[in-house]
């Protein structure tokens, strides 16, 4: 899908920085900007990174039109010096960035923008919403994902989103987190992703009779057939009304892949009842797939409950991330580097220690236990370090500096990966499907105490020594 030009779709200081930039010489110089975020939604023990492709796009087709200069000339804030800077602008700068399906934790990069600094600050807006909102999306949907414990979890949320782009992209989001499919046509179309559905209960309103709706849609859709049965009475007519049809027109056709959806009610107890009564009619194969406000934590509930489900929907809950509504991730400069290529680190200090930044140009690292192929920890380590997996090496606690481990037999990767280098983009972007596969792959590697939905285990996100330093001499520079 190729990107609308977003440019205006950005926080007006960013335009009125860029333009002091401007008249005061900054906009010559090369900053260096970290997005991460402080805290996983739901109290999680870790995030899913998503939205790169949007970010991708949006950078490629970033420019000002007429119309938009026009604008902003009418706002009389800005120097024509700058609007004719604006009219010539592109991006000439370097992004690095995990790639989409990563795990991520909190305070750790997961893109690093290097660029001139109007540059650089005009991309902050659509940077974040595109990787806070798919971020939130796709981890939200994986918790649901792992609550299934492996039935099928489908996204049924585009009416409860909050706007379009929201359904459509969020959509894209849940799909990485691991949903089979979605509601949204429009995210097919575009994306990929598996586009389907069932019926609402105006279908069955339509008819005179519940079985005349049963049998029509069983005739008009032979090999989708899914029937909704709590229209009116679910156990006395709904589910009695769909084995008929089943029988009368399905399964004389030799089709055996149908199903039952039910949107209210017990689920627990429905589902109980129902697998009983289509297991004694001889329909063993029928589906049974609920919906009705679900989440992670009903969904829980009703495994543990041996509620007989197939297949979930799940909608508002699910697009709109109720719980945790908003991922939280920031943008923040690291580094301005000087004329001379040397690099001068920056910090932003806080009294609340959380907000407290790492400060420069920096890789990261992911360690894994050869044994196991577990992840151990992530480690921030200055632009200029590198990792002999061949030595132990010692991670400490930034905080506690006094707790420390030493990893051995371990094999080590960065997880910033160039995107951008000189304005143009570098970057294989990977299929919606070797996202997903990807993602898939990289949270089996989680322990599963980091998996946990309450009080799940602290993966460990460190600083190097050197960077340690650094950050300790800004911190008594700055006090």
């Amino acid at each position: 899908m190729k990107q609308e030009n977003y440019a205006m779709l950005c926080d007006f200081y960013e335009f009125t920085m860029s333009n002091g930039y401007f008249r005061n010489g900054f906009y010559q110089k090369t900053v260096y900007f970290d997005v991460f975020f402080r805290d996983i939604p739901d109290g999680g023990g870790f995030a899913i990174a998503a939205g790169l492709e949007q970010v991708i796009d949006y950078v490629k087709e970033l420019h000002f039109t007429e119309e938009d200069i026009a604008f902003l000339r009418s706002k009389q804030c800005f120097d024509e010096g700058f609007l004719t800077y604006l009219k010539e602008f592109h991006f000439s700068g370097d992004i690095w960035a995990v790639p989409e399906g990563t795990p991520v934790f909190p305070n750790e990069p997961i893109m690093t923008i290097r660029a001139p600094a109007i540059e650089a600050q005009l991309l902050e807006t659509f940077i974040l919403l595109s990787l806070n909102h798919q971020s939130l999306i796709a981890t939200k949907a994986n918790r649901i994902v792992r609550a299934a414990d492996g039935r099928t979890v489908l996204e049924f949320g585009s009416r409860r989103a909050q706007g379009a782009s929201g359904a459509i992209l969020g959509a894209r989001a849940a799909y990485i987190g691991g949903c089979a499919g979605t509601a949204c046509t429009l995210t097919d179309e575009l994306y990929g992703v598996p586009a389907g559905g069932t019926m609402a209960h105006s279908w069955v309103q339509m008819f005179d009779t519940e079985y005349e709706a049963f049998k029509a849609y069983c005739e008009n859709y032979p090999h989708q057939a899914t029937l909704l049965v709590d229209t009116y009475n679910t156990l006395k007519s709904g589910i009695p009304n769909a084995i008929r049809a089943f029988k009368e027109i399905l399964l004389p056709q030799g089709i055996t892949d149908f199903g039952i959806r039910l949107d209210s009610g017990d689920i627990a107890y429905l589902t109980k009842k129902a697998r009983k009564m289509l297991d004694a009619a001889g329909l063993q194969s029928c589906k049974i797939v609920v919906s009705n406000s679900l989440d992670e934590y009903l969904i829980q509930d009703l495994m543990a409950q041996h509620a007989q489900i197939d297949v979930f929907g799940v909608g508002e809950r699910m697009i709109t991330a109720k719980s945790t509504p908003v991922f939280g991730g920031v943008y923040k400069l690291v580094a301005i580097e000087q004329p001379d290529g040397s690099i001068e680190p920056k910090i932003k200090i806080s009294e609340n220690i959380t907000k407290i930044t790492n400060p420069h140009f920096k890789k990261v690292y992911r360690f894994y236990d050869k044994e196991t192929g577990k992840a151990i920890a992530d480690e921030l380590c200055l632009h200029t370090e590198t990792i002999d997996a061949s030595q132990p090496h010692t991670i400490f606690d930034p905080i506690a500096t006094w707790k420390t481990k030493e990893i051995t037999n371990y094999t080590v990767r960065e997880l910033l990966v160039p995107i951008f280098k000189n304005g143009v983009c570098v970057y294989d972007q990977p299929s919606l499907a070797e996202i997903c596969q990807y993602c898939k792959e990289q949270i089996a590697l989680l322990w599963d105490e980091v998996k946990r939905f309450e009080n799940p285990h602290n993966y460990y996100v460190d600083l190097s020594h050197a960077l340690w330093e650094v950050k300790q001499d800004l911190l008594k520079k700055n006090r």
